[in-house]
């Protein structure tokens, strides 16, 4: 079985592992890249595969960085199945249309552009039709279900608790008399978090594929930042100015209208008024919709919720929670000069009607912008909270005055604790670890965790890096055979020789720059290398044993 990283690799977004098995080809997820201009442009790279040779998909949930570029993926030839929960099917159905209508939008800004500079105009990654026509390659199956797909392939989903519907992976592969049974975390939620159940721990897997996106830090407790964006709402309105609540129309934006549910009911028993006062604006049509699906989903929900619903409390809502869906009620909105919360998306602020609502209050002094979710490299969300003072929005710079605040306790991600938490669960533990879903920190620190207290091997894969994986064996990396300009067997004993060579003229450079006068900055230089053609030796040393265990 071969198995291509060929996204989410050393970034968090653009989920997609492409495995190939005696019997099969097929995806684990397939996902936008979200982030700098750099990064998107990878959504208009060809597939590193025919994707009319794919014969289906299984898709972990259905935020964007893993299901976005699946009409891209039928548009050019997929007429597989695509094997996901029903609540992912669900909000894939409003999802993926809603990203249709943004490339649309987003391309033809793109095009006057391109027109204007004499630029050959382009078609958007695919259009809202494109991305409805793509529904009916959905196949919903149950939690804790195990499937056959095809003879030799098996398949199970178990709760992930990320958002509604997200599941964590499970595949059973056999090949000849070897069974191979390889997991992906997807995203991994928090334990004790509202609304649903806390991630399934799973006891056994040869190979795992695990998320990293908050490897390298600890949540504060949700309960703290609830009472912190209370405080934040009541001292804004005192200062007559708005709260922007940028948030992911799934999962976060239900988890604070939860919490706010809360705070109200508690605030109408202590007759506290002045917290009575304040409006709560849902301004996402998207969110609405999903909203409406999480109430179609019970089946999902954690015994705290399903209790509240069974005494008649609807957890996700309250009094003065307004849905607004037009866009003349959105603009509205920014013309009101009452003070109000605005639960707004896209929650990196990449696009949608959050970014009209920034560019009307960040120059407010008196207005708030709360981050609720992860802010990817890149993104404006991210410029944002690492303090950039001015911003372009709509082709205008916006001088940046508003207060900054940033919670880290509404996150739908498991932190580092939470990872070890989940990892500690194997009884039988994988032979080895592949970290994606990370920026270079997250996956160096959580990789390091893992070796010292699990002793379990860990590798942080490149984009294109494939792996080869037999029993309980990772054969060596083609990408990295490659990186080293190896390509027939016959190559290898000869490259060692060579970078021996290079070694040993290195060292006795470096003992002569030793003994001569100091050049710290050229030592260090000389050391890196040296060290950096050790690992390359190494690296070849187990190539010629045929496999390559880090």
């Amino acid at each position: 079985m071969k198995i291509s990283f060929l996204g989410a690799t050393r970034m968090v977004t653009g989920s997609c592992f492409f495995l190939e098995t005696e019997t099969a080809k097929f995806l684990i997820d397939c996902g936008m890249f979200q982030g700098s201009k750099e990064i998107n442009r990878l959504n208009y790279e060809p597939f590193a595969f025919a994707p009319g040779d794919i014969e289906f998909v299984i898709l972990s949930h259905a935020h964007i960085d893993h299901s976005g570029r699946i009409p891209k993926l039928i548009k050019e030839g997929f007429k597989g199945e695509i094997y996901c929960t029903k609540a992912t099917a669900d909000l894939c159905s409003i999802m993926l249309p809603d990203s249709g209508h943004i490339h649309e939008l987003e391309n033809e800004w793109d095009n006057r552009k391109r027109s204007r500079s004499g630029e050959e105009l382009r078609e958007p990654l695919y259009t809202v039709k494109e991305a409805e026509d793509s529904l009916k390659y959905f196949k919903p199956i149950l939690y804790n279900q195990k499937i056959e797909i095809i003879p030799g392939i098996s398949l199970r989903f178990r709760d992930a608790g990320h958002i509604l519907g997200s599941a964590i992976v499970e595949l059973w592969i056999k090949e000849g008399d070897i069974e191979t049974k390889l997991v992906f975390s997807g995203d991994l939620g928090r334990r004790d978090r509202p609304i649903l159940r806390d991630p399934f721990l799973i006891e056994e897997a040869d190979f795992l594929i695990i998320e990293s996106t908050y490897g390298d830090r600890l949540h504060p407790p949700s309960q703290d930042d609830t009472k912190k964006l209370i405080s934040i709402i009541n001292e804004t309105f005192q200062r007559r100015g708005n709260v922007i609540i940028p948030s992911f129309a799934i999962e976060r934006a239900q988890d604070i209208i939860y919490e706010l549910n809360k705070y109200y009911t508690e605030y109408i028993e202590a007759k506290n008024r002045e917290f009575l006062k304040v409006p709560v604006f849902v301004d996402s049509p998207l969110t609405v919709s999903a909203t409406e699906i999480f109430l179609q989903n019970p089946d999902c929900f954690d015994e705290e919720t399903l209790q509240l619903i069974r005494e008649g409390n609807n957890p996700l809502d309250f009094p003065n929670l307004n849905f607004t869906r037009s866009t003349e009620e959105s603009k509205e909105l920014n013309l009101s000069k009452e003070s109000k919360v605005i639960i707004s998306a896209s929650g990196m602020c990449t696009a949608g009607r959050i970014k009209h609502h920034l560019k009307h209050n960040l120059w407010r002094r008196e207005s708030s912008i709360v981050f609720v979710g992860y802010q990817a490299e890149g993104t404006l969300g991210r410029r944002i909270k690492e303090g950039e003072k001015l911003v372009k929005i709509f082709g205008e710079e916006i001088k940046v005055n508003a207060a900054i605040y940033s919670l880290e306790g509404f996150s739908g991600h498991a932190d580092q604790e939470g990872l070890m938490w989940w990892l500690k669960g194997f009884k039988n533990r994988p032979h080895k670890v592949f970290i994606v879903h990370g920026e270079e920190k997250a996956t160096q620190e959580i990789c390091k965790k893992i070796e010292n207290e699990l002793k379990i091997k860990t590798h942080i894969p490149e984009l294109n890096e494939v792996f080869t994986l037999v029993g309980a064996d990772v054969l060596t990396s083609s990408v990295r055979a490659e990186k080293l300009g190896i390509k027939e067997k016959g190559e290898w004993k000869e490259s060692v020789r060579s970078l021996k060579k290079t070694f040993w003229d290195l060292l006795q450079k470096l003992e002569e720059e030793t003994i001569g006068e100091k050049d710290d900055e050229k030592l260090n230089k000389l050391q890196n290398k040296l060290i950096e053609i050790q690992k390359n030796i190494l690296e070849l040393n187990m190539l010629l044993m045929g496999r390559a265990d880090k």
